[in-house]
């Protein structure tokens, strides 16, 4: 469901978290004041590859991460889930490295390796022992020179992503629900609104040059970010990078696209109906502020207010108090990442699955008191200062992800589209000056009804249309 394809060992068993440590084994550290700061170093080379690296000592892991700048959300007009295949085609074999070779390479040194695709990016990252470290650094290069593909993987890579989507789409019960259907009816702008995961006819349409410009565009070094986290020698790290990376040629990148969003102005409502499901769904999306403005951070702790874990008002609502559902799904970029790895226009997502006998109506109804609660009294001092420790520590939880790469995931994010993966170490202190009438003034515009887009799954038909399909 997370555009992700996965290869994992056994030797995944022999690594250890690394994470926040205030040891002496750890670079990492909080110091007394409380706020987590983490080691960054950041550079670009000449030909504009971006560089950052942070060490911690914690377990004798390195992770390394490539993340080129384009995602399913700026792919070609005419080839949705283009940027998902090209994922795929990265493992097909580069200069020195044959296909599936790469996998091998990791796998053989006691590594794990993942890649992905999302709004705006696609990465590719390893987990392998510390010196192992030269070697991850060559291979990744060498794709980044060249790719090695032809017709044939082409096309075999096209049938695999296929049935990707047959799988984990077609065939599942709400399987678009709510990350592609929220998406497409709740944006105006094509490049936020269509099927991320591509339609079939504009896949099997994809030709070798096809694949061929996009790897020479998208995937220099100019419109990428290179990151290194967990135990090496930054002075060496820098050495390798600069000794593979650096006569890899520049390419001029074409204007990005406007992906604005107009202001909605009006509630929208949409549905579909769904063969495979068996309970109806509700699903709810608002428009969210612009990144590192001081609406976004006040609505982060919205959302930790109304939708994150147990303690919030809409679990409490919905779940302990009146039983409508049994849980709920909340948050910015939910299901394809966190409220900081992504660039453009976002949504604030809500889910519920429900009993047949419990309408939707009834659900919103509940929902639209506690969002109404915000929107019309500052919420005490007490639920913002929980509301911070609760996103203070989902920031822990991402630095503590399996061997750092939690954390190498925001710091290329930040670096990729912000040029300042130092903003790492300042989230903390920006959630601290929200206020509580900030707060309500976020929510008084951003959670007004008529900036919210409302889609049900009615269960039970007997032709569901396909994926991402709408019926008002």
């Amino acid at each position: 469901m997370n555009f992700t394809c996965r290869w994992s060992v056994t030797a995944l068993a022999v690594f250890s978290l690394a994470g926040c440590a205030t040891g002496e084994s750890s670079d990492t550290a909080v110091p007394a004041g409380g706020a987590l700061t983490v080691p960054i170093t950041y550079d670009t080379l000449p030909n504009g590859l971006k560089v950052v690296m942070s060490r911690d000592t914690t377990a004798p892991t390195v992770g390394v991460g490539v993340y080129s700048h384009v995602g399913f959300r700026n792919e070609p007009r005419d080839r949705t889930g283009f940027a998902h295949l090209f994922e795929h085609l990265m493992f097909q074999g580069s200069s020195n490295l044959g296909k599936l070779e790469f996998i091998k390479l990791v796998e053989s040194n006691g590594g794990i390796l993942n890649g992905s695709t999302r709004f705006d990016f696609t990465n590719y990252y390893q987990v392998v022992p510390s010196h192992t470290l030269e070697t991850i650094l060559w291979a990744e290069a060498d794709r980044m020179k060249g790719l090695a593909i032809d017709g044939t993987s082409l096309q075999n890579q096209k049938d695999v992503v296929k049935n990707e989507v047959r799988v984990n789409v077609l065939n599942q019960p709400y399987g678009s629900f709510p990350w592609i259907d929220l998406p497409m009816a709740a944006n105006k702008n094509w490049y936020n609104a269509h099927n991320f995961y591509g339609e079939l006819a504009e896949l099997d349409a994809a030709t070798l040059e096809d694949a061929s410009a996009f790897f020479k565009t998208f995937y220099a070094p100019n419109n990428a970010v290179v990151v290194v986290v967990g135990d090496f020698d930054p002075a060496q790290a820098t050495a390798w990078i600069t000794k593979y990376f650096a006569d890899i040629p520049a390419v001029d990148q074409p204007a990005p696209p406007d992906m604005t969003e107009p202001r909605q102005e009006k509630e929208q409502r949409a549905s579909r109906r769904d063969a495979l499901a068996n309970r109806p769904a509700l699903g709810i999306a608002y428009h969210v502020p612009d990144r590192w403005t001081p609406d976004w951070f006040a609505f982060g702790l919205i959302d930790q207010i109304l939708g994150q874990g147990r303690d919030s008002r809409l679990y409490d609502a919905l779940v302990q108090r009146t039983g409508l559902t049994s849980d709920i799904g909340a948050g910015i970029n939910w299901g394809l990442g966190n409220m900081f790895n992504y660039e453009g226009p976002m949504l604030w997502m809500l889910s519920v699955y429900h009993d047949k006998g419990v309408s939707a109506d009834s659900l919103l109804t509940v929902i639209d008191a506690e969002v109404e609660s915000l929107r019309t009294a500052p919420v005490d001092s007490a639920t913002l200062a929980r509301a911070r420790t609760k996103l203070r520590s989902s920031l822990y939880g991402i630095v503590d992800e399996f061997s750092g790469l939690g954390k190498l995931d925001l710091l290329a994010s930040f670096a990729l589209f912000d040029g300042d993966p130092d903003r790492f170490n300042r989230l903390e202190a920006e959630f601290a000056k929200v206020t509580p009438e900030q707060v309500m003034a976020t929510a008084r515009e951003f959670l007004r009804r008529e900036n919210r887009t409302v889609y049900t799954i009615i269960p039970g038909a007997k032709d569901a249309p396909a994926a991402g399909a709408q019926e008002n």
